[in-house]
């Protein structure tokens, strides 16, 4: 080793060489390094999706999700399953353990559910992929005077010119429901035309078609044979003929039935920004695109927009890399102080060209660790960035120890080659030590399994490449500098060198030499002090005197507040309260800005949805710099001043973190009855811990029922449950009788009850249950009774309801 360090120095052109084509090659390395929020890592969950519409959880769960559970459970290669059934819809997640392939166990998964028979028939087909591992790019809102059909025709065309963007492949819009066309019947319609849901659909369903009927081949030419008779709007199905009257009438949809384009009943989705409405326009970046590029672009495209556009005007939300260029800007802050503590102290104590060189090896050992990272898929996120202003410090360290002693090899009247040649063979071996212990320790982070084990790796390849390059840097590059620089000459010392020498001496002569030396003397003392400090910081821990946290409280610049009210309230009412802790933000504001004179809150988006019972807000922020007042003191004053919510099951007021909540317990059983007990018990302890807020749960109610069954003499009429509940069906849900593509929105055809004909239990109970002959009765009979064991003709349901009303709700 000494032979190459001394080759280096002698030759000095060789370092120049090494150094230029380390930064030459590590600026190019670091053109190529894509920019992310987190580190990318290949996905381990697979989404398996299901609908059946119509369905309560309970049929999803015994239906669908425990066949789907118990055809996986004999995979390999998956760590845990988790599921959640509700109102119509399902969902399984399937962690991929982490030494398998996702792709493997994603064919594997498809496989295995394609082996299961006996899903129920109007289950839809089940969607499974692999979910991916999206960041949040940026977000903006569009809203203006305009009405939200046309709010999201301007959507949908700012998607498409978004995805046009080089660079830019995932964009997504929210704030709206889906569109479907409603053909909806009056009962006393259908009676006076003898009609049933059935022959309307089939009707629909057999008129508006596109159908091929083959090819008339001709002697010069062939004819395709086509019927288009397929209309995508509600006024173009109008005029299918339903039936012919005995009088030859035709009896058309629009003469029955009500036929209007609207959005989804089933989905309230609804946003606003500052109380406007608004569709919101998400952009994510996959882990093989550039978060900056991807905002840089999208900033450059609104202001466009703006500029050309006077009825809708775009809002950003949210932009993912502000967070980012913060930590860049952080890591060049500590990057430029360190280069400036080093230069002015060594200055100080040693020679400022001393501290310059050593200042230079910074950049050297990064510039060489993105070249490495280049060629490893490495990213620019917040955990690298981390890694990079948590090794500064001991690059700087290293580069110190060498220069100095090369410096104390000088001044013993050696000649700069021989002086830079011994003072780094003298500490090489501890600089080597020193960097192989820091290495070793961050290797460990490459053992650690899963999610984590991903993040933290991230910063270790960060700090071990870097070291790897500073000791090349501190062996070779740094003594060729300074063997050949101006600070090994001979010169008469400034007043400021004599200042600090006399100083150090003075330090090291009257402070240190004197406890040095009563140490060495005092050897048993000297162990036993040391020991009681350290028994003193464990009782610190254990006191509470030293607060320990997984991950600190990171101040940030957004609150989310959410409700849940109880299954089945209308959106309406959800809207209401929602609403109600919105204008209670911008009193809060109102009172701040008083005090403090700026607004504290910049935006607020209130979502409506994905249930009618549920409803959030996402809280924009004054930026941290700006803003005087602690985002959990705004937090704490909404709370006050919207007060109780009544009947909520839910309401959190959160300060967002990405490493979810402060506390989150799972509970695991068989017995759903026991799980809710354990549950209630649980967060009724909680709730009285005065350090916890908003002990919520996640368990879902499902929607108050009415249980419908036949009484025992029903089969004598014919009927069944599945005739009263097909008809039942029919009315109150609907029957989808198409899909219709327009553009790549898919709109379902609903044939329903009007809504007047289905908001009461009146309704249900005067609906007709029409047999195959013809016959009709009510749902609820009241023509005959039950009298004397005697069933009488027309008894044939019924209705246990149980709790259909809330208090103080309409």
């Amino acid at each position: 080793m000494r032979s190459i360090v001394t080759y280096f120095i002698k030759y000095p052109i060789t370092g120049n060489l090494l150094m230029v084509l380390i930064l030459l090659f590590g600026w190019f390395g670091l053109k190529n390094i894509r920019s992310t929020f987190f580190p990318e890592t290949e996905s381990k969950n697979i989404s398996i999706q299901v609908v059946y519409p119509g369905s309560s959880p309970e049929e999803i769960e015994e239906g669908i999700v425990t066949k789907i559970e118990d055809n996986l459970k004999g995979l390999t290669g998956i760590e845990r399953i988790s599921s959640v059934s509700s109102e119509n819809s399902g969902s399984v997640n399937v962690e991929v353990a982490s030494n398998y392939k996702t792709d493997k166990i994603l064919q594997d998964v498809k496989n295995s559910l394609d082996r299961i028979s006996s899903f129920p028939s109007g289950m839809e087909p089940a969607i499974i992929y692999k979910r991916e591992n999206l960041s949040l790019a940026i977000s903006f809102a569009l809203s203006g005077n305009v009405d939200l059909k046309t709010l999201k025709t301007f959507a949908r065309d700012v998607e498409n010119e978004l995805r046009a963007i080089d660079g830019i492949s995932k964009v997504s819009l929210g704030g709206f429901p889906d569109e479907e066309i409603e053909v909806s019947f009056r009962e006393a319609d259908l009676r006076a035309y003898q009609l049933t849901f059935a022959q309307a659909s089939d009707a629909i369903r057999k008129t508006n078609l596109e159908i091929t009927g083959g090819k008339v081949k001709g002697k010069k030419e062939e004819l395709l044979i086509r019927a288009k008779s397929k209309n995508y709007y509600a006024q173009d199905l109008r005029n299918i003929v339903l039936k012919n009257t005995p009088e030859g009438k035709m009896v058309r949809l629009s003469d029955v039935a009500t036929i209007k384009d609207q959005w989804a009943s089933s989905d309230p989705s609804r946003t606003f920004l500052n109380k406007k409405p608004s569709v919101v326009v998400t952009v994510q970046n996959t882990i093989n695109e550039d978060i900056f590029h991807i905002t840089e672009k999208v900033r450059e495209y609104l202001e466009k927009y703006n500029a050309n556009n006077e009825v809708v005007k775009a809002t950003i939300i949210r932009d993912g890399s502000d967070y980012l260029r913060q930590r860049i800007d952080l890591l060049v802050n500590n990057g430029l102080v360190g280069a400036i503590l080093v230069v002015v102290f060594l200055a100080l104590f040693l020679h400022y060209r001393l501290a310059l060189w050593v200042a230079i090896s910074i950049p050297i050992c990064f510039m060489g660790m993105f070249i490495l990272g280049s060629f490893m898929g490495m990213s620019i996120n917040v955990i690298s960035l981390f890694g990079m202003i948590l090794v500064i410090g001991i690059l700087v360290d290293d580069g110190i120890v060498i220069a100095e002693s090369i410096y104390q090899e000088y001044e013993k009247g050696k000649d700069p080659t021989q002086a830079a040649v011994d003072g780094t063979m003298n500490v090489l071996p501890a600089v080597f030590s020193a960097i192989l212990t820091t290495v070793v320790a961050f290797s460990l982070f490459y053992f650690i399994e899963g999610r984590l084990g991903d993040i933290f790796s991230n910063m270790a390849f960060v700090v071990i490449c870097t070291l790897i390059f500073s000791l090349v840097e501190g062996a070779l590059i740094l003594p060729a500098h300074i063997s050949h620089s101006k600070a090994l000459k001979t010169k008469e010392p400034t007043k400021v060198e004599r200042f600090t020498s006399n100083l150090m001496n003075w330090l090291r002569n009257t402070l240190y030499a004197p406890v040095l030396r009563f140490s060495l003397q005092n050897k048993f003392f000297t162990v036993v002090i040391f020991i009681a400090m350290f028994l003193v910081t464990l009782g610190a821990f254990k006191g509470g005197i030293i607060r320990t946290t997984f991950f600190p409280f990171v101040e940030r610049d957004d609150l989310t507040v959410s409700i849940t009210m109880p299954a089945g309230t209308r959106e309406d009412i959800t809207g209401k309260w929602i609403k109600h802790i919105e204008d209670a933000a911008w009193e809060v504001n109102k009172e701040l800005k008083k005090k403090h004179g700026k607004d504290m809150i910049v935006k607020i988006q209130r979502n409506l949805g994905p249930t009618t019972y549920d409803a959030s807000l996402n809280i924009s922020l004054l930026g941290g710099e700006e803003r005087p007042v602690a985002s959990f003191t705004i937090s704490n004053a909404i709370r006050k001043k919207a007060g109780a919510i009544p009947l909520a099951e839910k309401v959190s007021y959160n300060i967002s973190s990405p490493f979810g909540r402060a506390v989150s317990v799972a509970l695991l059983g068989l017995n759903s009855k026991e799980l809710d007990a354990a549950k209630e018990e649980l967060k009724e302890e909680m709730s009285k811990m005065k350090i916890l807020k908003d002990v919520v749960d996640s368990d879902q109610q499902g929607l108050r029922e009415i249980d419908i069954s036949l009484k025992d003499k029903a089969s004598q009429l014919g009927l069944r449950v599945q005739d009263i509940l097909g008809q039942v069906r029919q009315g109150f849900f609907g029957s989808e009788v198409q899909r219709l593509q327009r553009g790549i929105d898919e709109v379902k055809v609903w044939v329903r009850y009007a809504e007047q004909d289905r908001s009461s239990m009146s309704d249900l109970e005067n609906m007709r249950i029409r047999l195959v002959n013809g016959q009709e009765y009510f749902l609820n009979c009241n023509y005959f009774i039950v009298y004397n064991y005697l069933i009488y003709k027309c008894l044939l349901l019924i209705f246990l309801a149980k709790g259909l009303k809330y208090p103080g709700l309409n």
